[in-house]
């Protein structure tokens, strides 16, 4: 390459997300510390391979001992405050890590006694469980953050002052001692369904991502997204889009994607001509989008299979589509605004030699071999086992891809650091779960949406569309702030009810996949939807932007996360449900020609600038295209086909007219 791209440096990457994720806010401690905290990290990881490879332990051992872990390395990791001192741990810190042992030591040591012991608990067992609750709360602050604590928090509030509540929020209460027994001794609080899928499923899969890491797979996929998409129209953009969506499917965060990716393409998106606005809000889009990318979606698959109940390849399909046309209307977008700005792709000298990225191309058989086992049928544990293997394996064929012995224990200690945010925030959430089951307030929360919608209207259309839209508002705002995993169980617990009881009062059937995939999209896409878009803000700590206008790009951008979220409730067949193969390809070539409309009225340029009028038009044939069913195709079509028309029939005769002024100037 004749020029060098300026980027960020590893130290300042980490400083930025340190100041926009808060799983990333961790100490950098030498020494003793250093080598204890790595021990404890390492064993960790043992511990989550040796169950998987041998079996697991009963629930509550399994459960306990994953979180007893995670507890300690988050007090030896994280401050207690975010501009704590990052060189030592405090001496508070060490006296809760070692709380945090007592507590989940707690259930192996009198396991026989817990689980024959019927009805009330114990004095000493009432301590150690309100320990065990404010112990998680404390550590899913500080690696978490606060928006998840604050709604658990209010959960436990509201199981206890349950008969104080207002209208139909009323219910007996709870008793602290009711409160504590079903949060800690049993499965229907911390120890519930969350942490159960974070002990086994969700920790094999983030390994498996960090020994992906560590064969350079992350550059590879920049050189491969650069070979690939570098020379077109608007090639940086597009870099950004292709890089981004492929490390979506080793990565867990949408800052962390924003920030790793960004910090390469943002630069050169705005070296070759794009607004410092506009290049953050292309990669805090893409970089989201990596969240809802199959085949692991953020780890929030494994969550939806446990609460949706359906298999994991059912989700892994059902996502596709929609994930298609996610990152098809950021592309198309992208090139119409490079078109509309007259902006070309990267020189050949800055393209990667197709040699030097065939090269390394064993490097994408790690995730076949994950997609493949998935689809055989494989267990999830045994699946990401293999997914390990093989990413070992494949390391070898080339010396700089080697996984040695070093880069293999540092797999292990960064694949562990990597699920402490995820352990802490199951641990929580099945908090608000326990409550939610004891209490029946997600029915509740539901109805009171439903009930909202009703107010406004009687009309069986219109209290769909209204109660999803109220749902939407619901899962934008319990998204905020809250990492892939949690911010799924918030929005499913909270938010989905009101999906579901549609189904009876309006004698529909919506998919229990399509209600669960709805609010899962619409909390993630809170991490680009000002005022918070923490992705967004991420990305604006390279480009240099402003948060809040890098923010509504990145909406305009991810168009298709607002409206294909509807599209899949009303017509299923999106997510593949009850459909065949020729409608599916007639639907993915309508959706497709729907986002470009989409897009164009969005950008306000087809294949010359367009008027507002016919952005307008563009918009609505797009809505029509994308919608699955044969007459508003047929009139989507119409409209689309006619607007291409008058398109070359206005540039034509703009041609012609340019024509005619240099002939007469030259006369």
């Amino acid at each position: 390459m004749s020029e060098k791209i300026e980027q960020l440096s590893e130290k300042e990457q980490q400083e930025l997300m340190q100041k926009y994720d808060t799983e990333s806010n961790t100490r950098n401690l030498q020494g003793i510390f250093y080598i204890v905290v790595s021990v404890i990290l390492l064993a960790f990881s043992l511990f989550q391979l040796y169950t998987g490879v041998f079996g697991q332990f009963t629930a509550y051992i399994q459960r306990t001992v994953h979180l007893g872990f995670a507890l300690v390395l988050i007090f030896l990791l994280f401050p207690a405050r975010k501009k704590g001192a990052k060189n030592k741990i405090a001496w508070y810190d060490f006296v809760l890590a070692l709380l945090s042992i007592v507590v989940t030591v707690y259930w192996p040591l009198y396991y026989d006694t817990l689980v024959q012991q019927f009805g009330g608990i114990t004095e000493a067992q009432m301590v150690i469980g309100a320990l065990a609750i404010l112990l998680v709360l404390e550590a899913t602050r500080r690696a978490v953050g606060l928006p998840i604590t604050i709604i658990a928090i209010a959960f436990l509030l509201y199981a206890l002052f349950g008969p104080y509540m207002p209208g139909m929020l009323i219910h007996r209460g709870l008793s602290l001692e009711q409160l504590i027994h079903s949060m800690y001794f049993t499965t229907e609080g911390i120890l519930g369904t969350p942490l159960q899928v974070s002990s086994t499923y969700i920790f094999l899969f983030l390994l498996f991502g960090a020994f992906l890491v560590q064969t350079g797979v992350g550059n590879y996929f920049n050189d491969l997204a650069i070979s690939l998409a570098g020379r077109r129209t608007g090639g940086p953009a597009k870099v950004a889009i292709f890089s981004s969506a492929l490390q979506g499917t080793i990565s867990g965060s949408s800052v962390a994607n924003t920030v790793t990716t960004g910090s390469y393409t943002i630069p050169l998106m705005k070296k070759l001509g794009y607004h410092k606005n506009f290049a953050g809000a292309v990669e805090a889009a893409s970089s989201t989008g990596g969240q809802i990318m199959p085949p692991i979606m953020g780890a929030a698959a494994f969550l939806m299979i446990e609460f949706a109940g359906v298999g994991y390849w059912e989700i892994a399909k059902a996502a596709i589509i929609p994930a298609v046309l996610y990152f098809s209307g950021i592309w198309i977008m992208t090139h119409l605004e490079a078109k509309k700005t007259g902006l070309h792709g990267l020189p050949k000298d800055q393209i990667p030699s197709k040699i030097v990225v065939l090269k390394k191309i064993h490097l994408l058989l790690p995730i076949l071999v994950i997609i493949w086992f998935l689809y055989k049928g494989f267990s999830i544990e045994r699946t990401a086992l293999y997914g390990i293997l093989s990413a070992v394996i494949v390391s070898l064929f080339l010396k700089e891809t080697r996984i040695t012995p070093r880069k293999f224990i540092t797999a292990l200690i960064s694949g562990a650091r990597t699920a402490l945010g995820v352990a802490s925030a199951t641990a929580c959430a099945g908090i608000i779960v326990g409550v939610v089951t004891k209490t029946g307030l997600g029915l509740k929360l539901g109805q009171g949406l439903v009930d909202i919608a009703r107010l406004i209207t009687e009309n069986p259309n219109g209290l769909l569309l209204l109660t999803l839209f109220f749902t939407m508002i619901t899962s934008l705002i319990l998204g905020m702030g809250s990492p892939t995993t949690a911010n799924y169980i918030i929005t499913s617990t909270i938010a989905l009810p009101a999906i579901l009881a549609l189904n009876d009062q309006l004698q529909v059937a919506i998919p229990v996949l399509a209600g669960h995939m709805f609010v899962f999209y619409f909390g993630i896409v809170a991490d680009i939807t000002p005022p918070v878009a923490l992705a967004a803000f991420a990305a604006t700590g390279i480009s240099g932007g402003e948060p809040i206008r890098t923010g509504i790009n990145a909406s305009k951008l991810a168009i298709a996360a607002f409206i294909i979220p509807y599209m899949f409730i009303l017509q299923p067949q999106l997510l593949m449900i009850n459909t065949h193969f020729m409608e599916l390809v007639l639907i993915l070539i309508t959706a497709i020609a729907g986002m470009i409309a989409i897009g164009a009225g969005m950008i306000g340029f087809w294949y010359r600038k367009i008027f507002w009028y016919e952005r307008i038009i563009a918009v609505a044939a797009g809505l029509l295209l994308i919608y699955p069913g044969g007459h508003s195709d047929i009139i989507g079509a119409a409209i689309f086909v006619a607007m291409l028309v008058w398109q070359f029939i206005y540039k034509r005769g703009e041609g012609v007219k340019e024509d005619v002024h240099k002939a007469s100037a030259g006369a």
